[in-house]
């Protein structure tokens, strides 16, 4: 692993962004040595070299680098936008192995209904595509299946323990470098790729939206099909339509640009706002248009969820900023939590008006919301708010969605697009309605509550006397996943420590 880094150039590369320690490229040098290379990439920007170096260094490389791009706040805004570029593109596999994985997962029950499976049309580092006719209920689907690529599990698992093992050494070596929790970043990416590697989970997402999203106007989320589903493979319904890139395909197809953009911007906000569920990958490639204008999205691996908090704290702090309202921003800020309670308000009003004004002295079709929330938590870091990842994966996501709509259409007013939709949420959270609902629902989990009442009471009393006697510790209770993950990583340190040992002792007894 420490040899694929060195030799792929992506050290130098980040090198030139942003300086690292020469110990550390000092080591990368040492492990590259003996390799050639590449010249290729003499022409190329920092940012394209870096994207080039870890799609050569394949499928973990990628997906770390299409994570990291998530976190700005972690790695700096210009590594984030340039590792947005990644192009998830590898060989397919063939379509006879693709064939055995199907009847493998799905059993001969259900694979003799496949009358025909195309070729891969597409193929990304986790998994690719084919196209498929499947005998359903008596008539016959066109369906499209998604098949994780062979021994894939393994694999990307080996190279993050490796790229864990690195953070971890790097850390203990560069006490600095604690701060930026690379360990925690890299065990973080490796619980996500592993629910990203169960296709149960994606369809488990698409259903969800679909659900959520049927009665919508201007969206079409495709159906699942479980039988043909597992943890291998995803079956839903083939998409037919427009890639929503090509502009003039939309236009000789009398596809109102207006109209599909404003659809695109009010249904991520009713995702995010609404539901609390949202698409969190919404670039060109994963969305098509079909005849009737509406949006088909695809490739829901990645999605994005907040809780009522998070999406009160948005549609309130969105429609606050249109209203200019900066003290309301503040207040909900605090209301959410976000924000320490010993915080001077008035302090963080002003704070948020600094943010505010600038904008407004703009064309407000001009004033992005993906990047006003980018500065916004910005300066809620600088009031110790702690960063958020959904609230971070939303603003990134929001940044997308404008772009793509604005290419469509680009006198669109984003904000007057968007008021109708926070308007229409926060009327029904205020309404007697929603306070009615949540009466009722915190009176039937009292009243559901009430005959445990004794228990709870015993076994309180009982915890509060063990902590006083010291027999319960608190922190042992959370993070044990973690906590395993950094045994086995010192566990392997300490055998690196012995076998380094014994090389430098075997060397001198040679020599």
């Amino acid at each position: 692993m420490l040899r694929k880094l060195a030799c792929s150039g992506a050290i130098d590369t980040i090198h030139e962004i942003k300086p690292i320690p020469k110990f550390l490229r000092v080591l990368f040098y040492l492990f590259s040595f003996g390799s050639s290379k590449k010249s290729e990439n003499l022409n190329k920007t920092s940012g394209e070299k870096l994207c080039q170096s870890l799609e050569d260094m394949g499928t973990t490389f990628i997906k770390l680098g299409q994570f990291l791009a998530t976190r700005p706040d972690i790695i700096g805004e210009d590594i984030a936008k340039k590792l947005e570029k990644l192009q998830d593109k590898l060989p397919a596999f063939g379509t006879h192995e693709a064939k055995n994985i199907i009847r493998r997962e799905i059993g001969d029950k259900f694979y003799k209904d496949i009358i025909f499976l195309s070729d891969p049309v597409a193929a990304a580092s986790i998994a690719q595509v084919h196209f498929a006719k499947i005998k359903f209920e008596a008539e016959e689907k066109e369906l499209a299946i998604k098949i994780l690529r062979p021994n894939i599990y393994k694999t990307v698992n080996d190279e993050l323990d490796a790229l864990m093992f690195l953070a971890y050494l790097i850390e203990n070596i560069f006490l600095k470098t604690k701060r930026l929790k690379l360990v925690e970043v890299i065990n973080f990416l490796k619980e996500i790729t592993n629910l990203e590697m169960d296709l149960r989970f994606e369809a488990a997402a698409a259903s969800e939206l679909r659900e959520n999203t049927i009665n919508d106007k201007g969206i079409k989320v495709p159906k699942i099909y479980w039988n043909y589903t597992s943890k291998e493979i995803l079956t839903l319904d083939r998409i037919k339509g427009i890639s929503i890139r090509d502009v003039e395909m939309l236009k000789q197809s009398n596809i109102n640009l207006k109209n599909l953009s404003e659809n695109l911007i009010q249904s991520f906000l009713k995702q995010s706002v609404r539901d609390g569920f949202f698409h969190a990958d919404m670039h060109q490639g994963n969305l098509f248009v079909n005849e009737d204008g509406q949006i088909m999205p695809v490739d829901f691996g990645i999605m994005g969820r907040l809780d009522k908090n998070n999406r009160k704290y948005l549609a309130e702090i969105l429609y606050g900023f249109i209203e200019r309202d900066y003290t309301k921003v503040a207040e909900m800020h605090f209301l959410a939590g976000l924000v320490p309670a010993n915080t001077s308000k008035d302090e963080f009003a002003q704070a948020l008006r600094s943010i505010g004004e600038p904008i407004f002295g703009q064309s407000i079709k001009d004033i992005s919301g993906g990047n006003l929330l980018g500065q916004l938590f910005e300066i809620t870091e600088k009031f110790n708010m702690q960063t958020q990842t959904q609230l971070l994966l939303l603003q990134k996501t929001m940044v997308v969605v404008e772009g793509v709509a604005r290419k469509l259409d680009p006198e669109t007013n984003i904000w007057e697009v968007s008021r109708p939709v926070l308007e229409t949420w926060i009327k029904n959270m205020r309404g007697p309605k929603s306070t009615i609902n949540k009466t009722i629902e915190f009176s039937k989990d009292l009243i559901e509550r009430i005959p445990d009442l004794p228990n709870v009471m015993d076994n309180a009393n009982t915890a509060l006397q063990m902590i006083a006697e010291g027999k319960l510790n608190l922190n042992s209770l959370s993070g044990k996943n973690f906590e395993i993950e950094e045994l086995k990583l010192k566990n392997l340190r300490n055998k690196m420590i012995i076998i380094f040992l014994g090389v430098v002792i075997g060397l001198f007894i040679v020599f």
